[in-house]
């Protein structure tokens, strides 16, 4: 049997390591920058390496972020390779520093946030919630395609966008099967499915992973924001988006039918102690999340809640921990080891110091950020594009935050690191052009009522609106102070 040609493994690794070896092995005065050392050198290489390794997907993305990880203890750290890890190249990495990328308050904050939406969908909470509000929305097909957007934006902002838009399809395909075949409302509602699930995942710091890793950063950076602070900015953002969405799916699939019953069974869980502890334990926790202001309790110290109550009740063991989204985790914590390697070895100072980023035009530096993350975001997954590109932005940020700097003024009076940072992570999210930009997306286009073209020319129009109104809301209209 013939053996398939694969052009990953024979063509694109070959060239990611050649293009890494090179950018290790030239020497430091290649790069043109006098203070830079052999150790951040290093870092450089090692940014690109993960850089085209998650672009031509070789391997596995969160795979990827374990190998950054690993190189990074090897050949940065304090306690490497000897050959490798001596001070006289630069300045070490503490190599608890580089591990702690693994257990990062936000990927703990994110942990919870998983625990949470198993919990919630073992002990039919997503349902129970969907059938009660979905009823709010009657018959009416434009309505009932509002209450679905609606629904799912709202899951999408607590659950996996993925699992928000597997369960939501799962509840979608009786209604989609009641419409007769040529009527283009069917269209409408299984795009509502990922146009929701991405647009929703933006409204709170755990909604969707280049969230976590914006959060995370701008902590790096000592700027805290606020789970509640998050949540005020970015769910109008997304209610705003959402009733453009709406608007959008009328006018370009147009429902014949005149009335759409929905038929949701209910939860067929028992109702014992385990469920009211669920629902108080969820409830609970959201509203800390939305109250660390009053309450003082840090967010991510609140994400171990649930994962506390759950354990010793007994509700989440060792089957249930099988379920929680490991590769996502992962991922997150290649992006941050990155932007310790980066402020921990000197490399960003030096950086800031060698590139004249406080006299760029700010509007120039947002707009293309911007623009290469949501082109990005189209090809590769969301979370590695945002691991990739938030590290290297926090570093311009820094350059432009400087006081010195000429285009500081600029840079403040246009919402300062924060704005910067939360839009990059936007623009991950309103990236959805093709059945291969999100899960979401891909299974829309599985039901088999979603052409390509069509994905596209929603995914043009939102990715479009969202980018421009997410830059001014950011820049001006309800920027973070």
């Amino acid at each position: 049997m013939e053996k398939k040609f694969n052009l990953k493994y024979w063509v694109f690794l070959p060239l990611v390591l050649a293009i890494t070896i090179f950018l290790w092995a030239v020497p430091v005065s290649f790069f043109g920058i006098d203070a830079l050392t052999v150790v951040q050198q290093r870092v450089i290489a090692l940014f690109v390496f993960a850089a085209l390794m998650w672009i031509f997907e070789i391997i596995p993305n969160w795979a990827t972020s374990l190998l950054v990880i690993v190189i990074a203890l090897l050949t940065v750290s304090n306690k490497g390779i000897g050959l490798f890890c001596d001070p006289q190249y630069g300045t070490l990495v503490p190599y608890a520093r580089i591990m702690s990328s693994m257990a990062d308050p936000v990927v703990m904050l994110f942990l919870g946030g998983f625990v949470l939406a198993i919990m919630a969908e073992h002990y039919g909470l997503d349902v129970t919630l969907a059938r009660l509000l979905l009823k709010l929305f009657g018959t009416k097909p434009e309505i009932v395609l509002l209450g679905f957007l609606i629904m799912i934006s709202i899951f999408s902002m607590f659950m996996s966008n993925t699992a928000t838009a597997a369960m939501m399809l799962a509840l979608l395909t009786p209604v989609l099967s009641k419409l007769p075949a040529d009527d283009k409302g069917k269209v409408g509602l299984a795009l509502s499915i990922p146009v929701a699930a991405n647009l929703g995942g933006i409204g709170t710091p755990i909604g969707t992973p280049p969230n976590a890793t914006a959060k995370g950063a701008l902590e790096q950076a000592g700027i805290d924001v606020s789970f509640g602070e998050w949540c005020l900015h970015m769910i109008p953002y997304v209610i705003i988006m959402i009733l453009i969405a709406w608007v959008l799916l009328r006018l370009m699939f147009p429902f014949k039918t005149k009335r759409l019953v929905l038929d949701i069974p209910e939860s067929k869980v028992k109702k014992d102690w385990r469920l009211y502890v669920a629902w108080i334990t969820f409830i609970g926790t959201i509203l800390l999340w939305a109250t660390e202001n009053w309450t003082k309790i840090n967010s991510n110290i609140v994400a171990w809640i649930p994962l506390a109550v759950f354990t010793a009740t007994g509700m989440f063991g060792k089957e249930e921990i099988k379920e929680i989204n490991w590769n996502v985790l992962w991922l997150v914590a290649g992006g941050f080891c990155l932007g310790y390697l980066m402020q921990d070895t000197g490399l960003a100072k030096v950086l800031i110091q060698a590139i004249p980023f406080g006299s760029m035009s700010v509007v120039l530096v947002l707009v293309v950020a911007g623009l290469v993350c949501y082109f990005l975001s189209n090809f590769i997954s969301n979370s590695a594009t945002a691991a990739l590109l938030i590290p290297i932005l926090i570093v311009v940020a820094s350059g432009m935050a400087d006081p010195a700097a000429s285009n500081n003024a600029e840079f403040l009076s246009l919402g300062g690191t924060s704005a910067m940072i939360v839009f990059i992570a936007t623009c991950a999210s309103i990236a959805m052009l093709f059945p291969i930009s999100t899960p979401p997306n891909a299974i829309a286009s599985a039901t088999g009522m979603v052409e390509t073209k069509d994905m596209t020319k929603v995914g043009l129009v939102i990715g479009f609106i969202g980018f421009v109104l997410g830059y001014f809301w950011l820049t001006k209209l309800f920027p973070f102070v």
